[in-house]
């Protein structure tokens, strides 16, 4: 695909900082830089030969804009700020957008250890341990931790003693006034064995093994021994010799052909308690996209350490400036060493990875850019639907988002359709009227594709519903052979596009076919899972969380809402018309 020429926009560019966002045809920001001399940066995308991800990126410039800034700080604020409001799809995507969990012991009268991952908010100077990249090892911590202290278990105290109680795991702190040093003695003790400490904890376990040996419960002596084998796998820790226990984080990263492997050691207390690991592919100067993965990270983990440790290749003041935090680069010492270990498991990460990350990398540009040849159009974003129905009448939809043949998750889709929807043409009538409508109304970017599961009959399904929107969108069919393989693809004059057995195209056609049929059988099986009464009541249109408890409070369970009049669903809708399909609903299942 030719580049557009932008030698006349590029000569009237400033030489000052600032950040820069690369546009699509449709005025879509696809990526947004930063850089200390903007006509320098942009000059350097155009005139350059370049490769992978980067000459994908400049295929689909239409155009750019810049904001020019008074300092390269600014230019990095003004830069995160717009990846935030714009999520462009060639910045840097973390791959788990999850924020990773930490333990916290709760600075409560009665003191409760569990696991959380939201640590942003303010927590009333809870005590917090981590991060813990594995969150069975978080989980199974605390399950030790809560086994052994008869800690506070419930989110609010109840008006009696539980379960708990009588097994010997609470102290029962809503019928009785607990002495503070024994809570105290309980914070201290876990807080220690947090830092690595476990030896108090270890000896509280045996003396528990020998008295249930003792006594001849035999089966309580194993437990007891399985979770001292748990303490020595989950909870071991690489000691460094650091002579302080303090918390840092070491980052270091290893580049090669155009991708990056970054490595980051979480240091807790003088212990190298977990690390995380990722590999990406680069556009940007690495340096720069290091800084901006940083600043990601540290942004959905919630926390900052003390200090950070990084590479003189990457901008030390910017990163200090920007966190106002101890940012060090160390040239010997131990802190170098650590460094130089970041680096080598980096590297050893890529150079282990790399020749299968480029081949899926590879086969994907591959795949979209035969479907494009085929197509006759640049085809990037698509959506594809199916249907599942509940009971045998009502129907649920499921749309799926993809970029490139890259999943984005965020962005599928569920719905709960209508009641007198019988059968998967109108179940699929109503999901992509919903969809496309919405996105109408709301003025949002349409995709480049619809990608329909079945040939001519589901293909006019969507024409019907582009048409009546009065929209251009071009929309695809799947067509299956007689062993319901997908065998061809058939565009929207129904023209058969062959495709090759063996073709790329095909396997990820297929892989997107399975993945919403999985999402939609998914929310299908879940709504059944949740328990007779909450599934029906959650399956129907127009029925939130307000109504649904408001019915479970009432009648209690699915038989007794069955057996109930309209006039009796009534007094808790309050709508005679909702009331109605309520019981019509019902009376079909």
């Amino acid at each position: 695909m030719a580049m557009k020429d932008f030698k006349q926009k590029l000569s009237n560019t400033p030489t000052a900082p600032g950040s820069y966002q690369m546009k699509n045809k449709d005025g879509v920001i696809i990526y947004v830089g930063k850089a200390k001399n903007l006509q320098k940066r942009l000059r350097s995308y155009f005139t350059k030969s370049q490769t992978g991800k980067t000459l994908r990126l400049v295929e689909e410039i239409d155009d750019f804009e810049y904001i020019v800034t008074s300092s390269e700080l600014e230019s990095l604020i003004l830069e995160i700020t717009l990846i935030k409001k714009y999520n462009p799809k060639y910045n840097i995507l973390l791959k788990d957008d999850k924020t990773y969990p930490y333990i916290e012991l709760t600075n409560e009268k009665y003191p409760r250890v569990r696991v959380v991952r939201n640590v942003k908010r303010k927590r009333n100077k809870n005590y917090l341990y981590g991060p813990f990249p594995n969150v069975k090892a978080a989980r199974k911590t605390v399950n030790i931790i809560n086994r052994i202290y008869p800690l506070r278990k419930c989110d609010r105290l109840p008006k009696e003693v539980c379960l708990y109680y009588h097994i010997g795991e609470c102290l029962g702190y809503c019928a009785y006034d607990i002495d503070e040093e024994i809570i105290n003695t309980m914070k201290k003790e876990i807080i220690s064995f947090l830092k690595g400490d476990s030896s108090i904890i270890t000896k509280k376990i045996k003396e528990e093994m020998q008295k249930a040996s003792d006594n001849l419960n035999y089966e309580r002596a194993l437990e007891l021994k399985e979770m001292l084998t748990d303490i020595d796998i989950t909870l071991s820790k690489q000691k460094l010799d650091l002579r302080q226990a303090i918390d840092f984080d070491v980052i270091n990263y290893y580049t090669d052909k155009n991708y990056v492997s970054i490595q980051i050691f979480f240091i807790r207390d003088g212990l190298l308690t977990s690390r995380h690991e990722e590999i990406f592919s680069s556009i940007d100067k690495s340096e720069d996209e290091i800084i901006e993965y940083i600043i990601k990270f540290y942004d959905n983990l919630g926390i900052i350490p003390k200090e950070i440790i990084i590479p003189e290749s990457i901008n030390k003041d910017l990163l200090e400036e920007y966190y106002q935090n101890k940012v060090l680069v160390p040239k010997k010492g131990k802190y170098k060493k650590l460094l130089d270990l970041a680096y080598t498991n980096a590297k050893d990460k890529l150079l282990s990875r790399e020749e299968k990350e480029i081949e899926s990398n590879q086969s994907r540009l591959e795949a979209i850019d035969e479907l494009s040849s085929l197509l006759g159009r640049k085809v990037s974003k698509m959506e594809a639907f199916d249907n599942s129905h509940l009971f045998g009448t009502f129907y649920v939809g499921g749309m799926v988002v993809y970029d490139d043949f890259i999943p984005l998750k965020n962005e599928y889709r569920k719905y709960k359709l209508s009641l007198d929807v019988k059968d998967d043409l109108k179940a699929m009538h109503e999901v992509l009227y919903r969809r496309y409508f919405k996105l109408l109304m709301e003025n949002l970017p349409y995709p480049d594709l619809i990608v329909m599961d079945g040939g001519k009959t589901q293909i006019n399904v969507a024409k019907e519903v582009i048409s009546s929107l009065k929209l251009d969108i071009p929309i695809i069919g799947l067509v299956k052979d007689s062993k319901h393989r997908t065998s061809y693809i058939m565009d929207e004059n129904y023209n058969v596009l062959e495709i090759k057995k063996d073709s790329k195209l095909l396997l990820f056609l297929t892989k997107m076919q399975e993945e919403v049929h999985r999402f939609a059988i998914t929310y299908h099986r879940n709504i059944k899972s949740k328990g007779a009464l909450v599934s029906v009541l959650d399956s129907i249109p127009g029925v939130g969380e307000k109504r649904r408890k408001s019915l479970i409070r009432e009648f209690g369970s699915l038989k007794k809402l069955k057996e109930a009049s309209v006039e009796e669903i009534g007094k808790v809708i309050k709508n005679k018309t909702d009331a109605e399909k309520i019981y019509k609903y019902l009376k079909e299942i």
